[in-house]
């Protein structure tokens, strides 16, 4: 059906999601395109933290968490130069203003929506 996306090493991918059942899908999306998430997390003092002590390849970043936005995490994975997607059903009006360039998933999106914007953001720029 889809095929898997070949690198040299498995990416370690963050997830921040807050909706349970949205998680557990993109769980199930990324391990059929070949993907490991790293962690997973529903709040975003959960991935600060995790952050703090940790490197990821990437992330997908649901815009709002619970009642919070995700501008922290956001913040912190531009800083270091890491690739991320915002995943949200807004569109790109919900996007964080100073985050505006960055890919958005619009929810719902199906596998080969992801597996293609994973896909633009970890081939590497030449």
């Amino acid at each position: 059906m889809n095929d898997t996306i070949q690198l040299q090493t498995a990416p370690r991918i963050l997830v921040v999601e807050d909706e349970p059942f949205i998680a557990m899908l993109l769980e199930d999306m990324l391990d059929e395109l070949g993907f490991t998430i790293t962690a997973s997390f529903p709040q975003v003092a959960e991935a600060e933290k995790y952050l703090a002590g940790a490197d990821v390849d990437i992330a997908l970043l649901d815009v709002n968490v619970g009642m919070e936005k995700i501008d922290p995490v956001a913040d912190l994975l531009a800083a270091r130069g890491c690739p991320f997607i915002f995943t949200t059903g807004y569109g790109q009006k919900g996007v964080p203003e100073n985050h505006a360039g960055r890919p958005v998933l619009q929810k719902p999106f199906k596998i080969d929506d992801l597996a293609n914007a994973l896909q633009s953001q970890l081939t590497p720029k030449i």
